[in-house]
């Protein structure tokens, strides 16, 4: 007998059976309402493996009279995609093609274009799916021929009746009853990261592996727990998650919310990547912190070359420190704005000359040196004496606008007072 993954062998075969993704396929889904129609459009499906892609793709297939045909573009070539073209409209697919492309991020533009003209014409109906974003992936002339639908991560109370299945069909192909133990269900549901595929992977395991007693099986709670570990991380440095888990522990910290800041930490930890978390930390300390507590950024500096001498997973004592310090810290983002808006001007062409008297002494002609008018302000009181700092196209532009925090409040009355001025 060919063997045949329980993962495949449970695939639902009609839109109430799918797990999940009730956004678009519950009894008002908007993606549920189209196939209903069996009028399909050209469709991107957008998310995670193990969310039900290929599955509503094999059900679509079922619903029209087209002939279903499978490319997966991590090995597909063009003359793959020409090859399935050219069917359209023959004895082998009189009704046009129905092209299931998994992976579609992995063709280049040329083959992506390829698709461009059957497409339109209505002789191919294209169900792409891919794990990444599409709007940064896929051709803008395929987006605009398409309806993109995104597939998110299961929740484990939407995975539990599917591990309930997949037992039951186990005990089907082994001829034995299971005897499951207590959690052994909801743990498997709840560390399979959303993904339904590998929730059917640790059961179909767990299964085959299961100690017998007389004619039971007996799934044990701490099998289910070494079979499951680390599997509820969703991470690719390359991709989306990435990115996703980066701004998430920025927005934290710039939101003075240790927890849920401490919670992305570790799951960038758990994922082995300390370096992306040391850098969006040492951004925070300047970014969100800044002129409030300039200390910060020394103390944060002081933790991060700690952790990066002792290693994980001892450094996660030195980032766990840092990212406390900065979501508790007071916050300004004076230094941001002040920053941003002088090198919006420099970008403009607002530079000018520099003044006469801020000039080094290279600028003199024929090596002779000519008063320039610099005061030295160490030799005035407080160690200040007003006079002009920027070209004369500028004069009178404020990029720094102190925060309203202690800090930099006090260094406002300090300078306020000594200038004389009621600078904002």
């Amino acid at each position: 007998m060919t063997y045949r993954p329980l993962a495949d062998e449970i695939r639902p075969e009609s839109l109430d059976e799918v797990v999940g993704q009730k956004h678009i396929l519950g009894e008002k889904g908007l993606l549920r309402r189209i196939i209903e129609t069996g009028e399909i459009p050209n469709l991107i499906f957008y998310g995670p493996s193990g969310t039900g892609k290929t599955t509503v793709a094999n059900i679509i297939a079922r619903r029209t009279n087209r002939a279903l045909r499978r490319l997966n573009a991590t090995t597909a070539s063009l003359s793959d995609v020409k090859e399935v073209i050219a069917q359209a409209g023959t004895l082998l697919a009189p009704e046009g093609v129905l092209l299931y492309l998994d992976e579609i991020q992995y063709f280049n533009k040329k083959q992506q274009q390829s698709l461009l003209e059957v497409i339109e014409s209505g002789d191919v109906t294209l169900i792409a799916s891919t794990t990444e974003n599409p709007f940064f992936y896929v051709y803008n002339a395929i987006l605009s021929r398409s309806s993109v639908f995104e597939f998110k991560p299961l929740d484990a109370k939407d995975l539990e009746p599917a591990v309930e299945r997949g037992v039951a069909k186990m005990e089907a192909r082994l001829g034995a009853k299971a005897k499951v133990e207590p959690g052994v269900v909801e743990h498997i549901a709840a560390t399979c990261g959303g993904d339904c595929r590998k929730a059917m992977n640790a059961v179909e395991l767990l299964m085959n592996a299961a100690p017998r007693k007389g004619k039971s099986l007996v799934i044990m709670l701490e099998d289910a727990k070494a079979v499951a570990q680390r599997s509820a991380m969703r991470y690719d440095r390359e991709g989306d998650d990435h990115y996703d888990i980066a701004s998430a522990l920025m927005k934290s910290l710039r939101g003075s919310d240790p927890d849920a800041a401490l919670h992305y930490l570790a799951r960038l930890l758990e994922a082995g990547d300390m370096i992306t978390a040391i850098r969006r930390i040492l951004c925070s300390a300047s970014e969100d912190v800044g002129m409030a507590y300039p200390q910060a950024a020394l103390i944060v500096r002081s933790l991060v070359d700690n952790a990066l001498q002792v290693g994980l997973p001892e450094a996660q004592l030195m980032l766990g420190q840092a990212v406390i310090l900065l979501a508790t810290a007071p916050k300004s983002n004076s230094v941001v704005t002040a920053i941003n808006a002088a090198w919006a001007d420099v970008r403009a062409g607002k530079l000018g000359d520099y003044p006469r008297h801020l000039q080094n002494v290279h600028a003199d002609s024929a090596g002779q040196e000519r008063d320039q008018g610099y005061l030295y302000p160490h030799n005035f009181p407080g160690h200040w004496v007003k006079q002009q700092y920027l070209p004369d196209i500028l004069v009178g532009t404020q990029y720094y606008f102190y925060g309203d925090n202690k800090n930099e409040q006090a260094a406002k009355q300090y300078w306020d007072k000594l200038k004389g001025e009621g600078r904002d």
